[in-house]
């Protein structure tokens, strides 16, 4: 079978980077509940694409060491996640006020196995961050992650532990700024909420805005105190287009890149932003969605990209195999090779699908009047700020890889933490990492970032579900906050003023 092998165009977008993968061959095994929009079965579709196109053989696989409780109460609430840990689905009904407090409920169920689903997916982001901290890669990838909604103290649209933030808050221990992209359809709200006030995190979030969950991402949102105008809110309206949506994020994200020089970059690769996502209704292809991924990686900036939403789980798999493509510089061919999960692809059996005809509502004299502003608030950045440690934090700690593995007859040691994953035949090395750190040096670090007051950063907490408006299998939900106001009323009133 030809896997593809052709080179992207030449330039900083065709270098060869190093990456390194995070995967857990246990987390398609969670399941949210039969009628829930989310499955973590996506992530074994697009690990069983990346194994039959040959991707994996370019990468440094690696199995996460799962996040510790005290890595996921660096920024989360210590009951939070200690109810977390101890609700199971027997014990729920005697938990109720704690289910109504912690927001666990209909979008964001108790399953079996919840906690360590969180572990899991939380300790290939923070994995990442510290592969990236070290040097040893250019690019990290954790298609489990990008859980943007959770809160400090609370779930939000199925998500529970926000790995984002942590990644963030591990990255900040080498990096005087870190730059984060959200391109999933939802506006990236937790991680905005827990960065609002700081300016070592700029927060750039391209989604839908107006009578949509979470109700969030007003474009005049744009940080507080000493963190005004390092967030970034590009709100859009429905069927947006590839063409469109660069229009917007190439044009803005040079921009940040000149004014905030970033130390390294976290991308949210929601796909719900695609063209036919259950819960969307953008029109994106995955050229266009995969685009943004090449746009990030031609600046040549350490990279750690993340998954999120994405509910039309053949698409989801697409994207994410054809964006692990872009980070390897490899093309990769549209007829999608034979595997055990080939017959979710039919009728056609490719991995591009073209997007379908619907309206975009985003004119151009809106899409002009949305550049115009966030370009001209992010002017108002003289320079990137600088900040000084007294004592910079120590670099986490991680187990030495054991190189020792070129026997493929060699029995595993059934106390080791490198697995090894034996599909066609290919012996991929995964390697356990577990995030060590110095508990009292992390408390040093940054304490607006991790102990942000949720009131002093004027961010609305909404109520709602995603699940409430939906009808079965129709797409034109997520829809919340009844009065939120349309973008072009917005962008009518600036002008005004």
């Amino acid at each position: 079978m030809d896997t593809g092998g052709n080179s992207l165009p030449s330039g900083a977008d065709g270098k060869k980077r190093r990456v390194f993968y995070y995967y857990d061959p246990e987390v398609g095994n969670y399941y949210y509940g039969q009628c829930h929009p989310m499955k973590p079965h996506r992530m074994r579709m697009t690990h069983a694409l990346l194994a039959h196109y040959g991707l994996l053989q370019h990468m440094n696989v690696l199995k996460p060491h799962p996040a510790r409780e005290k890595d996921l109460c660096r920024f989360h609430a210590d009951d939070y996640v200690k109810f977390l840990k101890t609700v199971t689905p027997d014990t729920q009904q005697d938990n109720m006020m704690q289910l109504r407090r912690f927001n666990v409920g209909e979008d964001c169920p108790v399953f079996d196995g919840l906690y360590s689903f969180c572990q899991i997916y939380t300790g290939g982001s923070i994995g990442g961050a510290v592969k990236l901290n070290h040097g040893q890669c250019d690019i990290a990838i954790n298609w489990a992650g990008g859980l943007h909604h959770a809160k400090k103290c609370e779930a939000s649209g199925f998500c529970y532990v926000n790995d984002i933030v942590l990644a963030i808050l591990e990255l900040l221990k080498v990096h005087e700024r870190v730059l984060y992209v959200d391109i999933d359809i939802h506006h990236g709200d937790g991680v905005e909420e827990a960065f609002y006030v700081t300016d070592r995190v700029m927060t750039v979030s391209f989604h839908k805005f107006g009578d949509y969950f979470p109700g969030t991402g007003d474009i005049r949102d744009i940080g507080f105190r000493k963190g005004k105008y390092y967030a970034v809110n590009v709100p859009l309206n429905d069927g947006i287009d590839d063409e469109s949506y660069q229009s917007l994020f190439k044009p803005i994200i040079s921009k940040v890149m000149e004014v905030f020089r970033p130390g390294a970059v976290v991308l949210q690769c929601g796909a719900d932003s695609l063209s036919g996502d259950r819960l969307g209704c953008f029109n994106l292809s995955v050229k266009g969605h995969a685009e943004c991924v090449r746009f990030m990686r031609s600046f040549d900036v350490p990279l750690l990209l993340l998954g999120g939403g994405g509910y039309t789980i053949r698409n989801v798999a697409r994207c994410w195999c054809y964006e692990t493509g872009v980070a390897l510089a490899t093309e990769i061919d549209n007829k999608l090779p034979l595997h055990e999960y080939i017959e979710y692809f039919g009728p056609d059996y490719t991995l591009h699908v073209a997007p379908c005809n619907m309206e975009n509502k985003n004119s151009h004299d809106f899409l002009d009047k949305v550049r115009v502003k966030v370009l001209n608030n992010l002017s108002k950045l003289q320079h990137a700020p600088s900040v000084q440690f007294q004592e910079r934090p120590p670099d986490t700690e991680l187990p030495e890889a054991d190189e020792d593995e070129d026997d493929k007859n060699e029995r595993k040691d059934p106390d080791s933490d490198v697995d090894v994953d034996l599909d066609n035949e290919r012996r991929v090395k995964m390697e356990s990492v577990e995030p060590e750190s110095n508990d009292k040096d992390d408390m040093e670090v940054d304490k607006q970032t991790r102990e942000v007051d949720p009131t002093s950063a004027q961010v609305s907490c909404l109520e709602g579900s995603i699940l409430a408006a939906e009808a079965a299998d129709e797409p034109d939900d997520k829809v919340e906050k009844p009065n939120a106001e349309n973008p072009h009323d917005q962008l009518d009133e600036m002008d005004q003023d």
